[in-house]
């Protein structure tokens, strides 16, 4: 007992000792503290935008090693457009591409094919917007040119959610594996995760799932290690995609390998630029192709090239292609000449065709059963067109091309025909001769115009009058030529033939008196009702003729200040601009000179302008303003701003300035036009509440269209449309007088064409 009594005296003695002791030793490192996925993702937001213009330049080899794999086919495959020809029974194809990657902010890149092999020579037409995929800026707000939002967008949070995966690395150095998710379905988004490093809060790695066009994918990027001059750039990328369409399935794995020899910092960028270089000059950023003829297609030089040795299977793959090659080349088979003829119809029928002719230039035509070349809309109806394209460059890039045009509106039964020519003799100053030939819209003369001005608004109606219709048969000359950049000068002819398409007699019938009854019940006489309307002219059906004739000096002057533009060799090309598009058109017709002939003048104003709004958001708005000022003699209005489109035009035709709506006939019912257009794009608008479609919904639409003409004060046109990876369509009211008097859509056919 005293034992047990000593050793708890020992122990309380001792006691205060191991507290001290205790409180001496030095504390253990903290447990990695835990951070949430949206604080970290708010550091990464944050200095995405100084990552994304960290590099102002650099030239990279460019290795791409493809294999496209067939899992599903039928015969519908062949009216995919630009599908490579396939072989019988092949089912895997490969391609390798060598050449040179030089990039020059804000975001031009220059790819230059030095070598090429493969088991198929048309392998790399069809993968012609793969190369997209291969130098992503991941620190850009969005992917791909505009297509995708990316994770770091700074409006990012509004439509994901991120979570923390995992950490690794050292405490001063962590890493976290960071997923994101769509809070809602939409090809403008994409899910995957990131890797990022802490402190300095830069990607290592990201991997996204994402939707571009009829092309799904997997995109999988490694970026360049802490430090080094390529941290902000990708090192490889590996595209997972499939194609589908119609039944068919196409799987194709594709690993890009970029070797960087010169890196040059935003800084040190500027530093190097010439002083007496115009900033609006993107020539040295502009991408070029260089010409297929070109490329080095012998293997052993590209057994050289290929920094990444081929897989067992993918040498199979070339064993057997070349087998097959030897082989095919030993026996020779008796040529079936129906099934060769056959085989060309259905190239014709179904693909760009073009026809390179030796020494004299190229021709180029659209398919023939192409959904591309139809469209409807509520007041043209159904409209088909084909074109073809004749091309042919001379010394100093001048360039000749023919372009003749066909096409056909169903809901008038009417054909029309067009042959442009342009040759561009100076090239450097866009100076360039013009000729246009072909058969326009039917109109009426402005005789017309002064019978529909004595007609009260209450009255008004189209439907009532018959109207004696012109065909019209045109020729323009003109001679443009670009004074400084921006300023362009077009002068020139304007001659026209029209000829009546029928015998008839403007006749109104409305109102009318009813005819007085005999005491037996019989009319009187056998004229019938008899027209009353106050203040017509008889004498004006003795004016008409059946042909009339104007010849017209025409003068055009467009600027567009800020204009960027690139050199193709001696060539200018115009590109874009951030300021508005101004122009003035004057067109003065001299009577006497052709027989029929009559004297007119016409002035149109014209204002248009694109302002990006970011983030794949858009806003459209065009005003326009048109005048025949000299109303002495007969002549046709016919404006050049403000016409009607009978043919097929693609749904950014004069970003959105058209009406969808509006009668065809009003176009020419007016001396004067005041007129306004105003759109609004964004990828989501109203169909982001709706779950279930969103995800095939490309971007939204807002329409605002008015017009302000005699009879019409105003008309105005409100509309919504959505585009997406097949067709393009809208919906529109209109309201003329500030009364509703239709709904109707307009419908287009986008697929491959995006």
């Amino acid at each position: 007992m005293r034992r047990f009594a000593y050793i708890l005296l020992g122990m309380f003695l001792l006691l205060p000792v191991c507290l001290c002791a205790k409180k001496r030793t030095p504390p253990l490192p903290p447990e990695p503290q835990v951070r949430t996925a949206d604080s970290l993702m708010s550091r990464a937001i944050f200095f995405a935008p100084m990552y994304e213009e960290a590099v102002g330049a650099y030239k990279a080899e460019l290795y791409i090693k493809g294999r496209i794999h067939i899992l599903k086919q039928n015969f519908l495959l062949r009216f995919w457009p630009s599908i490579f020809r396939l072989r019988k029974g092949v089912r895997e194809y490969m391609m390798e591409v060598y050449g040179d990657l030089n990039f020059t902010a804000p975001d031009s890149y220059d790819q230059r094919v030095r070598a090429i092999t493969g088991t198929t020579s048309e392998f790399w037409q069809m993968d012609h917007r793969l190369p997209e995929y291969f130098h992503i800026n991941v620190y850009a707000p969005s992917l791909l040119n505009d297509k995708l939002l990316s994770p770091l967008a700074p409006n990012a949070p509004k439509y994901y959610t991120y979570r923390v995966d995992s950490v690794w690395g050292p405490p001063h150095q962590r890493e976290y594996l960071i997923r994101f998710i769509p809070r809602s379905k939409s090809f403008q988004l994409v899910k995957g995760y990131l890797v990022l490093t802490e402190n300095v809060w830069s990607i290592r790695r990201i991997c996204f799932f994402g939707r571009s066009e009829w092309f799904s994918a997997v995109v999988s990027l490694q970026m360049g290690e802490v430090g080094a001059p390529d941290e902000f750039l990708p090192l490889s990328c590996e595209v997972d995609g499939r194609f589908a369409l119609l039944g068919n399935k196409i799987e194709g794995k594709y690993t890009a390998l970029t070797d960087y020899k010169e890196i040059t910092p935003m800084a040190s960028f500027h530093e190097e630029q010439p002083a007496d270089k115009s900033r609006y000059d993107l020539t040295s950023s502009y991408i070029l192709r260089c010409d297929t003829n070109a490329y080095v297609r012998d293997t052993a030089t590209f057994n050289a090239l290929r920094p990444l040795p081929l897989s067992p299977h993918e040498q199979v793959l070339y064993d057997d292609f070349y087998a097959s090659r030897d082989s095919s080349r030993r026996e020779e088979r008796p040529r079936n000449k129906r099934l060769e003829f056959w085989g060309e119809v259905g190239d014709v029928l179904i693909r760009d065709y073009t026809l390179n002719l030796d020494q004299v230039g190229s021709v180029r035509c659209s398919p023939l059963i192409n959904p591309l070349l139809i469209s409807y809309s509520g007041s043209n109806g159904i409209s088909y067109s084909q074109q073809f394209k004749y091309n042919r460059l001379f010394q100093g890039d001048r360039l000749l091309r023919i372009v003749p045009k066909i096409g056909f509106n169903f809901t008038r039964k009417e054909f029309y025909w067009s042959v442009n020519a342009d040759f561009d003799y100076w090239p450097e100053k866009r100076a360039a001769f013009h000729i246009n030939v072909g058969n326009g819209n039917r109109i009426y003369s402005s005789d017309v115009l002064d019978e529909l001005k004595a007609m009260p608004d209450s009255l008004f109606d189209f439907d009532q009058i018959h109207l004696d219709y012109f065909k019209d048969l045109y020729l323009r000359l003109r001679h443009t030529w670009e004074i400084v950049n921006g300023l362009t000068l077009d002068v020139g002819l304007s001659i026209h033939r029209r000829t009546a398409a029928e015998r008839s007699n403007f006749e109104l019938i409305f109102p009318q008196t009813p005819p007085v009854k005999s005491v037996d019940g019989a009319s009187p006489g056998a004229e019938g009702p008899t027209p009353v309307l106050p203040d017509f002219d008889p004498s004006v059906l003795n004016r008409f003729r059946r042909a009339y004739n104007s010849f017209a000096p025409r003068v055009v002057l467009t600027w567009t200040p800020g204009q960027y533009y690139y050199m193709d060799g001696d060539r200018k090309v115009n590109l874009h601009s951030r300021y508005p598009t101004v122009s003035v058109d004057w067109e003065r017709g001299i009577g006497g000179v052709l027989p029929n002939s009559g004297t007119y003048e016409r002035l149109e104003l014209d204002y248009q302008h694109q302002i990006p709004l970011g983030l794949m958001r858009n806003l459209y708005y065009r005003f326009g303003w048109g005048k025949f000022t000299n109303q002495e003699d007969l002549y046709f209005v016919d404006f050049a701003n403000f016409s009607r489109r009978n043919l097929p035009v693609g749904w950014n035709d004069e970003i959105g300035g058209v009406f969808q709506l509006l009668d065809g006939r009003w176009y020419n019912s007016s001396r004067q036009y005041l007129r306004a257009h105003l759109t609004y794009e964004a990828p989501f608008l109203l169909m982001r509440h709706l779950m279930k479609y969103t995800q095939y919904v490309l971007n939204e639409r807002l329409y605002f269209n008015a017009l302000v003409v005699p009879h019409l004060k105003p008309y105005v046109e409100l509309g919504y449309g959505i585009g997406t990876h097949i067709f393009d369509f809208g919906v529109f009211a209109g309201f003329a007088n500030w009364k509703y008097q239709e709904i109707g859509c307009k419908f287009t056919f986008e697929l491959f064409n995006r």
